[in-house]
């Protein structure tokens, strides 16, 4: 048996008599042969039949239930007994009993009176052939249930190839179960490709053979199968022939995957930008692609079965020490490794390179080092792009001085040598005067050209030990370290401020400049390094301010003045952020009917305890911090909301709101206006921008485009202080401007300087003769007020009429 029990159960034998005496003869003859079970006939009998289903009946043929033909009828056509053997006991010895007994299913005969020794015998042997028939019935069953689970198909063909035996019972192969299969020819069963390869096979006169067959439209998708073919002869004749298959379709497949990505592997490695080199576990190169080729200057051919440092001859950039190739540390030490810095390879045909990357070591499914890879490529390029771009970085591109980021390291980096060795550091700042007008005037071109020369001059005079560097347009700074004595600083300030007003030569003309150098000194009037660099540009400021061409140490007075300033910063800064700018109104009259026709917006900025600051203090720093836009849109908009309040109350006036230089060339700045009246719903018509005859002359096309755009909007545009900037008659026909304001400072001299009151009656005739509205700022008496009338002003402002007022108070003032 293939897979039965090791220990054998004991055979069964029911005895059927309906006398007891042979029942008690016949169970103590056997009982050392079987498990001896007795029945007196009729029903009991066949129940317990059915309950052991023994190996032998012995059964008496007279019985008054039911005679023995009977019973043995009833045995065989019953399942559960069928397959017991019956031997009949009877004192019968006719040959018609015997006769009968066989046709009904017997097997045997034992003769009444029963010879004990023949019986035994007779039973023993009966039992052997039971055993040995339900040895055969279970090794069939054991061998159909293992050909049942192999995966395989198993086929047997007699000598005319028709189907003996498959175990194909789904039909997965070949679509065709065993009991549909059953002697017919192959022909029919197998597919085309597979029959004629078994004809040739069997012309080979070979007993055995192997091959693999691609199979198409099988029920189980089987693409590809291994054949086992063996052909058994019988003097020299076929007499039938084994086939198996095996399913391979999933391993030609995975086979095909696996060469796909092979090929797609190796064109990926010879197609990419990097070199590859791959090597087996003691490091000797199996593989090289083109790109390795260039680098190391070796063919694979030629390399494969090399050692990886004979071929890649790396070494230290810097030192030329001969470096460990990454591979063979990955190798050993099961990581991976990248290439040191400054890595150096040396190619055979003597080009050296400069590479960087990494390197792996490669292993199988069990942790185990097969060999290494290393991934590299040519950094030389990028190496010498990184320090052009370091020194690009750290470089003026004019004058190529250090610029404001190494010379902020270099100040750190003084300041922390000073303090070890007790010394001093000065800085300076030289600014050259009036350059962006020599630049305007010139052209950049030979702006840059004095810049230049101006560089050059400048690094003549100096020590090897300081640092001259370039920060802005017209800004050099010079440091000067481990200063023992100030007196050095003296004596260099003196001679660059000498030295700049020799004149320069560009093109054979020769131009004459003039600097304002400030200076502080490290530790003395600064305790860090940023401090250095605001206390020098404010003492480069108050050089400017003395007059220029000279230089200027920072001192307490600028230190006050550089503490009020940032304390106005953060004041206005903070009021911004709170929007607490509070916003005064001056009231526009008519001069002849005393009638307010609308307002002036004025910003006004209260210190902590209340007091107003003036607006030439804290409009030119919020200019220079940038904060004037945020400042200007937090005016804008308070005014046109007051300006909305009054024409809801029955008073519609139109408001005035000045705009600085720098909120004029914000490319921002329009869209800002737009929203502004789109939130606060104030009519366009009742809003006024002020702006200066300065910021319109900067930039003609860019002005023309603003002041268009603002028009569109339908707000009117005023020339603020007309007369005192770079006024252009021919400039102004071009703006879409809507009036004139007259600057007080003529309005105030009129009455006693005839040239004030020239240019006041020329202001008046040009407006109306370009049909602008007219207004006259400053007025201050009846007398002044008078001259305007009578020369045909149409609209004033000035403390005789009301100074600034708050919105509470200028309401008021509008009620009465």
């Amino acid at each position: 048996m293939l897979f039965g029990n090791d220990v054998e159960t004991r055979q069964k034998i029911l005895v059927v008599d309906d006398e007891s005496a042979n029942l008690h003869l016949l169970e103590q003859s056997l009982t050392d042969l079987a498990e001896i079970i007795c029945s007196t006939g009729g029903q009991d009998a066949l129940d317990k039949a059915e309950q052991h289903q023994p190996a032998i009946i012995l059964l008496d043929i007279e019985m008054p239930q039911m005679n023995g033909f009977e019973m043995c009828k009833r045995l065989k056509n019953n399942p559960k007994t069928c397959n017991s053997a019956v031997i009949f006991v009877t004192a019968h010895s006719e040959s018609s009993f015997e006769y009968k007994s066989l046709s009904s299913g017997g097997i045997d005969f034992i003769h009444k009176p029963i010879d004990l020794a023949t019986c035994r015998l007779r039973v023993k042997n009966h039992l052997l052939l039971k055993r040995q028939e339900q040895t055969i019935i279970e090794a069939r069953q054991d061998m159909q249930a293992l050909v049942n689970q192999i995966p395989s198909y198993i086929s047997y063909w007699s000598k005319d190839l028709l189907n003996r035996f498959h175990n194909d019972y789904n039909g997965r192969w070949f679509g065709t179960i065993p009991q549909d299969a059953l002697g017919k020819p192959a022909s029919s069963l197998l597919p085309k490709a597979l029959y004629e390869e078994i004809l040739a096979r069997i012309a080979s006169n070979k007993p055995k053979h192997q091959f693999e067959v691609a199979l198409e439209d099988t029920p189980g998708k089987i693409d590809y199968a291994q054949a086992h073919l063996t052909i058994r002869k019988q003097d020299g004749h076929v007499a039938g022939m084994l086939l198996t298959l095996t399913d391979i379709t999933s391993i030609k497949r995975a086979k095909s995957q696996l060469d796909t990505e092979n090929r797609r592997l190796k064109i990926m490695l010879n197609a990419i930008g990097d070199a590859v080199i791959a090597t087996d576990s003691e490091a000797m190169i199996t593989f090289m692609n083109p790109i390795a080729e260039r680098l190391t200057g070796w063919v694979c051919r030629d390399a494969i079965g090399l050692h990886i440092e004979q071929v890649m001859d790396l070494c230290d950039a810097k030192t030329k020490y001969r470096s460990p190739n990454p591979v063979t540390i990955a190798i050993k030490e099961k990581r991976n490794v990248a290439m040191a810095l400054n890595c150096q390879l040396n190619s055979l045909d003597g080009t050296i390179f400069q590479i960087e990357d990494s390197a792996a070591p490669i292993t199988d499914s069990e942790g185990k080092v097969t060999g290494g890879i290393i991934v590299f490529h040519d950094c030389s390029e990028s190496v010498a792009m990184s320090l052009k771009m370091s020194h690009l970085a750290n470089h003026d591109q004019l004058t190529d001085l250090p610029n404001r980021i190494l010379l902020h390291d270099r100040i750190n980096h003084a300041c922390a040598v000073a303090d070890s060795y007790d010394k001093s550091v000065a800085l300076m700042l030289i600014d050259i005067d009036h350059f962006k007008y020599l630049n305007d005037s010139l052209g950049h071109s030979y702006g840059d050209q004095v810049i230049k020369q101006v560089a050059k001059r400048l690094q003549s005079l100096i020590d090897p030990n300081a640092t001259l560097g370039r920060i802005g347009g017209d800004e050099f700074v010079l440091l000067l370290p481990s200063l023992t004595a100030t007196s050095q600083v003296d004596s260099i300030a003196t001679d660059i401020v000498r030295s700049l007003n020799t004149p320069f030569r560009i093109d054979g003309q020769e131009y004459t400049l003039s600097v304002s150098v400030g200076i502080s000194i490290y530790p003395s009037d600064a305790l860090r390094a940023e401090e250095l660099m605001t206390h020098v540009d404010a003492a480069m400021y108050r050089a400017k301010d003395l007059g220029r061409n000279r230089f200027c140490y920072f001192s307490e007075d600028l230190e006050q003045e550089l503490t009020k300033r940032h304390e106005l910063v953060t004041l206005l800064r903070t009021a911004i952020d709170t929007e607490a700018i509070e916003v005064y109104y001056q009231p526009k009259v008519d001069l002849k009917t005393k009638e307010i026709i609308g307002a002036e917006a004025l910003a006004r900025l209260h210190d902590p305890s209340g007091k107003l600051i003036s607006p030439l203090d804290f409009i030119p720093l919020a200019e220079e911090t940038g904060l004037i836009h945020q400042l200007g849109e937090i005016i804008l908009k308070q005014s046109c909301m007051a300006a909305k309040a009054w024409q809801k109350r029955g008073r519609p006036l139109q408001i005035a709101v000045n705009i600085a230089a720098k909120q004029f060339t914000n490319p921002e700045f329009c869209d800002s206006v737009a929203k502004v009246l789109e939130l606060t719903g104030l009519d366009s018509s009742f809003l006024e921008l002020e702006v200066t005859e300065s910021s319109l002359m900067y930039d003609f096309d860019e002005a023309l485009n603003v002041l268009n755009t603002l028009s569109s909007l339908g707000l009117s545009i005023a020339i603020d202080d007309f007369g005192t900037g770079y006024s252009s008659l021919s400039y102004l026909k071009f703006f879409p401007v809507n009036t004139l304001k007259i600057d007080q400072s003529f309005v105030k001299d009129m009455l006693g300087d005839e040239q004030s009151l020239d240019i006041v009656k020329a202001v008046i005739h040009l407006a109306k003769s370009l049909k602008l509205k007219l207004i006259a700022e400053g007025i201050e008496d009846a007398e002044q007020l008078q001259k305007l009338v009578a020369l045909e002003c149409e609209q004033g402002q000035g403390y005789m009429f009301s100074k600034p007022l708050p919105l509470k108070e200028f309401d008021q003032l509008l009620s009465h």
